[in-house]
C-alpha cells in the first residue's frame, strides 16, 4: 500500500474506471482508501461501488478533508466550475491529480489554491488491464517526494514516463489517443478476414497476437521499427504488397494527421478552457 493514502476521484467514466480497476488489481490502495463522485449519474457510482469494492459517493456528500489526493477526471469542460466550486475547501497538504486531456498545470494553479501541488497525468485505457503507457508532468509548487508517490502509484497500471508539460500534447497524440489507432487497425483487418471466411472469434486471437508479437518485438530487439519492417518485406513478396497499397492509399500520412489531429485538439481544449475562465471572471489562485 501506499501510505495508506485516501483518493477520490471525482468524474466516474471511462478513465476513472480504468485507473480504479487498475489499482484495485494491483493491491496499491485498499479500495475502502478509494471514493469517486460525480455530479448526477448515482446508478454510476452504485456500478462502480459494487464492482470494485470502493466508496460511491453522490455529489455534495463527500467530505473533501477526508482524502489525501484529489484526482480530477471529469469532462476537461467541466474542469473551471468543477474547481472553482471546492477550491475553498482544499487543503494544502492535498495533491492534486489530473488526468483531463488539454488541461495544463499553471491552468489548474490559477483554479485552486496558491502554492497548491499539481501533476498532470495522461494515461491511456488500457490502465485497466495493468499496460497503460502514462506521462506525468509537475507542477511549478510541486515536491519530488510528491511526483516519487504519484510515479509509483502509476506504475501499477502500466508503465510511467516523467516528461515536461510542453511534450503532453503529442504524448496525448501518440499514448492518449493511440490505443484507439490500433484497435481502428484491427477492426478493418477483422472484417476483410471475416470476408475471406474465417470466424470473428479465431481472427481477433490471431490479429490481437500478432500486435502483441510485433510490440515484444520492439521492446526487446535492437533494430528501430524501420528496421524491423524491412527485414519481414522480402522484395515482390506479400508484405510489399500490402506496404505498397498502403503507400499509395496513404496510410503513413493518415498515421502523421491522426497524432497530430489529436495533439492539436489537445491545445485547441486548453485554450477552450482558458477563454471560459476569462468569460467566467474567475480570480486568481486564493492564498492559503
Amino acid at each position: 500500500m501506499l501510505d495508506n493514502k485516501k483518493i477520490v476521484f471525482i468524474g466516474a467514466g471511462a478513465m476513472a474506471e480504468a485507473m480504479i480497476s487498475g489499482i484495485v488489481a494491483a493491491q496499491t490502495i485498499s479500495p475502502e482508501h478509494i471514493f469517486v463522485t460525480n455530479r448526477t449519474n448515482t446508478s454510476r457510482l452504485k456500478q462502480l461501488q459494487d464492482q470494485y469494492g470502493i466508496n460511491g459517493i453522490p455529489n455534495g456528500e463527500l467530505q473533501l478533508d477526508q482524502v489525501d489526493v484529489i484526482i480530477l477526471a471529469m469532462k476537461p469542460k467541466d474542469a473551471a466550475t468543477s474547481l472553482q466550486s471546492i477550491r475553498q475547501i482544499i487543503k494544502p497538504h492535498q495533491l492534486i491529480l489530473s488526468v483531463l486531456a488539454g488541461v495544463t498545470t499553471s491552468l489548474i494553479e490559477h483554479l485552486v489554491p496558491a502554492g497548491q501541488q499539481v501533476i498532470r497525468v495522461m494515461p491511456n485505457t488500457s490502465s485497466k488491464i495493468g499496460e497503460s503507457a502514462t506521462a506525468l508532468a509537475k507542477g511549478q509548487h510541486t515536491t519530488k517526494q510528491n511526483l516519487s508517490w504519484a510515479k509509483h502509484l502509476f506504475e501499477c497500471i502500466g508503465e510511467v514516463y516523467v516528461i515536461r508539460e510542453e511534450q503532453m500534447d503529442i504524448f496525448t497524440g501518440i499514448a492518449g489517443s493511440g490505443p484507439a489507432y490500433f484497435y481502428f487497425l484491427i477492426e478493418h483487418m477483422e472484417k476483410e478476414a471475416v470476408k475471406a471466411g474465417l470466424t470473428k472469434g479465431t481472427v481477433r486471437e490471431i490479429l490481437a497476437q500478432t500486435l502483441l508479437g510485433a510490440a515484444k518485438m520492439i521492446q526487446e530487439q535492437e533494430e528501430s521499427p524501420a528496421i524491423l519492417r524491412q527485414n519481414i518485406t522480402s522484395p515482390n513478396g506479400t508484405t510489399a504488397a500490402g506496404l505498397l497499397a498502403l503507400r499509395e492509399y496513404c496510410g503513413g500520412e493518415a498515421i502523421t494527421q491522426a497524432v497530430h489531429q489529436a495533439s492539436n485538439r489537445s491545445k485547441e481544449i486548453s485554450r477552450q478552457l482558458e477563454n471560459s475562465i476569462q468569460n467566467m471572471n474567475i480570480p486568481t489562485a486564493i492564498e492559503i
